[in-house]
């Protein structure tokens, strides 16, 4: 037994987020130091290269004139037919040595930046999309640490760091910080591009982000504290805290509406359908789950599943899929494949969604006609989900190939695959013998990721790659946008993939009535796994983070032109500040 204080794990544990903030300081001093030294020496090489044009013979110009003419040329049909012999005329295999890039990774393409979308609305969509991403790398990083305890149960004995209270922090931020926060931000795009007029009031936008800032950080504090709504999942947050969060809603939905009775187009775009139901939705929600008149004894339990299941379905999918409705056709250039499908997943989705909430509850005292009435429901949501999927796959018909040149078209793909996928999981998951086996196990976890990580934050990921070059300029680096992609999706398949047959397995052990604590043994290698998994998707947040920064980044970088077309542009522009008279 050690006897020193500092052989307590919770003492070590503060010691290290003491000493954290001194880390970070550490680490950006480096990083700033390395930037500024590489300012000064791409300055030098800029310098360099300027003396070099300046001085540039006649002969060297006529040389990049003529590399510039053979790279523009296209070859015809019959170029490489005929007796003469072979030359390199047209520059084809000029410099055929010399490796510009990663030839292992393909060339992906550029964005022209769209100046229709106006400074001050710009600056408040990349607020709300800067508050979200920070809010999802500290509730992943809360969430890294609860994986963690799962292989480390006793990493710490600190009240405020207990799983009890991180996991509520973690769920909560997910939702009310990061999905909700990306998805307000990016529908103050969408509401006002298709409706082909400005916001309405750019005022109530912000403080529609104020109010839903202060309820995520107080709400954080509370839980943290221990002090919360313990009757139920994702519902912690006291009621004064998600009254914030419902009067920024509440401004928002407003502020839309009215933006959306002063269009100058006659139809209202589907997106615009689904973001205002979703909308409208979440504040029935809130209502219904905090309001207390039905609150005790059973009717609290039923009450619960219809708030868990509609802040997932109603909100969260409901508007992703308003905001794809809208970016997948731009993203692609084509419309959508079929307007009717659209409007069929939009009705049988707010007909059968609404109902499914007791599906979590089978075998329970709830009465059983509610039960069976959920599971007819949960299949009857194979049609939203067919119909959505059909569209949007069917969309991409004739556009496939665009996907081997675009870094934005995989997350969209993937989020389309997740979506079919993971609510047809959803279904299966409702049945009762699958129920029997899976509930209460950590299988319900790993599809709670498949859904909200593989469908809502692939899509909005796949949104804000498309949206945040049109309105900045700036694209990310393109290498660190497919490290962003690979990292997650590895991550998450080895999150799911692993708790989803451990807790097979775990849920047949309990059928067969074996000792609890064997279970709990037997899981330990597959929350090893979920560890694993979460760490790449941790860790590929905070390249999704660093993209983003280069995408707003302010700070022009300093680029040596390479190319003969841009090697003659910076001579011409160098000839025409020679001739500027000078007094």
């Amino acid at each position: 037994m050690n006897n020193s204080i500092f052989g307590e794990s919770g003492i070590q544990i503060t010691l290290v987020l003491i000493l954290l903030p001194v880390l970070v300081g550490l680490l950006i001093a480096i990083v700033k130091t390395y930037s500024t030294y590489k300012d000064l020496k791409a300055r030098r090489k800029l310098g360099e290269f300027q003396r070099k044009i300046r001085n540039l013979s006649p002969e060297e110009l006529q040389v990049y004139e003529e590399r510039q003419k053979a790279q523009a040329y296209q070859v015809p049909e019959n170029e490489l037919s005929g007796s003469n012999p072979p030359s390199d005329t047209k520059g084809i295999i000029y410099n055929v040595n010399k490796v510009e890039e990663l030839r292992v990774i393909p060339a992906k393409k550029s964005y022209i930046p769209q100046k229709y979308i106006s400074e001050p609305l710009a600056k408040l969509i990349l607020y709300f999309l800067g508050f979200a991403i920070f809010w999802l790398l500290f509730a992943t990083t809360v969430g890294e640490y609860l994986g963690i305890k799962f292989v480390a149960p006793d990493a710490d004995h600190l009240s405020w760091l207990s799983f009890g209270r991180l996991r509520p922090v973690h769920t909560n931020m997910v939702f009310w910080g990061w999905a909700s926060f990306a998805m307000v931000g990016l529908a103050y795009y969408v509401i006002p591009r298709v409706s082909n007029t400005g916001i309405h009031s750019l005022k109530l936008g912000w403080y529609s982000l104020f109010f839903m800032s202060a309820a995520v950080i107080t709400g954080t504090v509370s839980l943290m504290a221990g002090i919360n709504n313990g009757g139920g999942e994702y519902r912690e947050y006291i009621w004064p805290f998600m009254l914030l969060f419902a009067i920024g809603i509440v401004l928002s939905l407003y502020n839309w509406l009215m933006t959306i009775a002063k269009r100058t187009t006659k139809e209202i775009y589907v997106s615009n359908w689904y973001i205002i139901s979703a909308t409208m939705f979440v504040i029935v929600i809130l209502l219904v789950g905090y309001l207390p008149f039905w609150q005790d004894g059973l009717a609290e339990t039923i009450i619960q599943g219809y708030y868990m299941h509609q802040g997932v379905g109603m909100w969260f999918m409901f508007l992703t899929l308003g905001l794809m409705y809208y970016f997948l056709p731009q993203q692609l250039n084509k419309p959508i494949y079929s307007y009717s499908l659209g409007i069929l997943a939009f009705w049988t989705q707010i007909l059968f969604y609404t109902l499914i909430g007791s599906h979590h509850f089978i075998f329970s005292a709830i009465p059983w006609w509610m039960q069976t009435v959920a599971i007819v429901a949960s299949v009857g949501m194979v049609i939203p989900v067919v119909a959505g999927t059909a569209n949007f796959l069917l969309t991409f018909n004739g556009a496939w190939y665009q996907l081997k040149t675009s870094y934005t078209l995989p997350f969209y793909l993937i989020g389309i695959i997740f979506y079919f996928t993971g609510s047809m999981q959803g279904t299966v998951e409702a049945f009762r013998f699958t129920n029997l086996v899976w509930h209460f196990t950590d299988f319900t976890v790993a599809h709670s990721h498949l859904t909200m990580y593989g469908i809502i934050t692939f899509m909005l990921w796949a949104f804000t790659y498309t949206l945040v070059p049109r309105i900045t300029g700036k694209e990310p680096p393109k290498l660190m946008v497919g490290v962003h992609f690979w990292l997650a999706l590895i991550g998450l398949l080895f999150y799911t993939w692993s708790l989803m047959i451990g807790s097979t397995a775990r849920g047949l052990m309990w059928i067969d009535t074996k000792p609890f604590i064997e279970s709990v043994k037997m899981m330990a290698p597959y929350w090893l796994w979920r560890a694993i998994g979460g760490t790449m998707m941790w860790i590929s947040h905070f390249v999704f983070a660093y993209n983003f920064y280069k995408m707003v980044n302010n700070r022009e970088e300093i680029r040596i032109p390479t190319t003969p077309a841009e090697i003659l542009e910076a001579k011409r522009q160098f000839k025409n500040t020679e001739n500027i008279p000078t007094k």
